[in-house]
């Protein structure tokens, strides 16, 4: 089932837009003028202890990769390899997106949300660098329950 399938299902409505890839957050801000909401930072950590976070940040938020590791009690995290995103997510570098869940049969993955991007509308990639598609908050953890994952608001100081 793809994104889109998924999307009609849940009743979630979206705008979308394609562009040029785009594989960082600085060169995600080109495409603000073209669609509204708030564009998000993408992390795919681990703590090789077999524990798999995707941390949704405001694309401002400066990360505290040991705060956030303190916020879900874990000694340390890191990035996860190439490998283990493809593995998991199914997704490469500059792709990675809260819809890559769908693609975690083990549902491995815990889902950390920004607290500050609640009631938002965010911007996501849908599993490709050349479209960004806007949803609110509540239909992004429409999304995460209906996949069964987890997911937990967390605070960046």
């Amino acid at each position: 089932m793809n994104i889109y399938e998924i999307l009609k299902q849940l009743n979630v409505k979206y705008q979308e837009v394609e562009h040029d890839p785009i594989y960082t957050v600085k060169e995600g801000q080109k495409i603000k003028s073209k669609i509204e909401g708030i564009s998000c930072k993408n992390l795919f950590l681990t703590n090789h202890k077999g524990l798999y976070v995707l941390v949704i940040l405001k694309d401002i938020t400066k990360v505290n990769i040991n705060q956030i590791a303190k916020s879900i009690n874990s000694s340390h995290l890191s990035f996860a390899t190439k490998e283990e995103l493809m593995n998991i997510l199914g997704l490469t570098v500059g792709c990675v997106s809260p819809f890559g869940i769908i693609n975690d049969k083990k549902k491995q993955v815990k889902i950390l949300l920004e607290d500050v991007l609640l009631d938002k509308k965010l911007l996501f990639h849908p599993n490709i660098n050349t479209k960004t598609l806007a949803i609110t908050t509540n239909d992004l953890k429409k999304f995460i329950i209906w996949n069964n994952h987890e997911y937990q608001l967390i605070h960046i100081k």
